[in-house]
């Protein structure tokens, strides 16, 4: 409880350093580069599509790749409020080279989760938190081994994200998820919220200003999966950068549009949230020197956990 206690302060003593330092207005975000800060995307004048990255964006991510078809980033990213400095881990998985699968942990009971980055096993290369939960259980449709055990949930900005046996990964709305369901072949699924890009980079017309369904300036730690053009999938997680890197796994960041603004300007074609906030945690195992580790305060239910073709998930 007291440690519960310290870290709320903490917390907040950021909230109020960042609201400090960064003036209020309209939401923006400014990419880090070596000549200082610059801007890629305002809330008042942010495209509804996308069409392609942005290279502004892109060649300030630094890649380097740990795993043949694993490939990992980081960027600096300046929002305003408590997002005044961001750091941007990026994950690139490549399914042709790399077998994506869910991972299950729940305690006796199966009301609270128990899965953490640390569940992977040896053999995972990459592992991170997957869906939105609702105590222990899944929110939403959730497909495992080819048995659906749970049914889809209702939103209109939901989205899934559905391998079949081949561990080919598609991205399915929430309009196309019963025809999906019908159409059979599903190895795994998870159904989570909110989308952040859809069709072909189109954003949500919900998180276009002006629009109520969601609360657009709620500020959150943020995990989100992504498509790319080329098939890859790109898995970005949010970690608050300011005071030194101390707070870093505080639940302090972007909005969900500042979300899909940088979803699109790093080149999704669509793109979901899973659980952020202090549930978002990412593992990442180079061939050589020691793991990537960007844990979270909460367990959940579900993890996804990619490892190479040639040998089946770890589990």
């Amino acid at each position: 409880m007291r440690n519960s206690f310290n870290r709320s302060l903490i917390a907040g003593a950021a909230v109020a350093m960042a609201a400090a330092a960064a003036p209020a207005g309209a939401q923006g975000l400014s990419i880090g580069t070596e000549a200082g800060w610059r801007g890629f995307w305002r809330g008042d004048t942010a495209p509804a599509r996308w069409t392609g990255p942005l290279p502004s964006v892109t060649r300030e991510v630094r890649w380097r790749t740990v795993r043949p078809g694993v490939e990992t980033g980081e960027i600096r990213v300046a929002g305003s409020g408590e997002a005044w400095r961001v750091r941007v881990v990026l994950v690139r998985i490549d399914p042709r080279l790399h077998r994506l699968a869910l991972d299950e942990a729940r305690v006796a009971d199966g009301m609270a989760g128990a899965w953490t980055v640390d569940s992977a096993g040896s053999g995972a290369v990459v592992a991170f938190n997957a869906g939105q939960f609702s105590g222990g259980t899944p929110w939403g449709w959730t497909v495992r081994d080819g048995r659906e055990v749970r049914a889809p949930g209702t939103g209109p900005l939901s989205m899934a994200v559905v391998a079949d046996a081949a561990g080919r990964i598609r991205f399915v709305g929430a309009d196309s998820i019963g025809a999906a369901r019908r159409a059979g072949g599903v190895a795994w699924a998870i159904q989570s919220y909110p989308a952040l890009l859809v069709n072909e980079g189109q954003v949500p017309s919900a998180l276009r200003p002006g629009a109520r369904d969601i609360d657009l300036g709620h500020r959150d730690g943020r995990l989100a999966i992504g498509e790319l053009r080329d098939g890859r999938v790109l898995v970005a997680l949010t970690r608050f950068d300011g005071l030194g890197g101390a707070l870093s796994t505080a639940p302090l960041g972007f909005t969900v549009p500042e979300m899909a603004g940088l979803m699109g300007a790093l080149g999704c074609r669509r793109a979901v949230l899973l659980d952020g906030g202090i549930s978002a945690q990412l593992l990442v195992r180079p061939a050589r020197g020691r793991a990537l580790r960007y844990p979270g305060w909460r367990r959940v239910p579900l993890g996804i956990l990619v490892a190479p073709r040639t040998a089946p998930p770890a589990r």
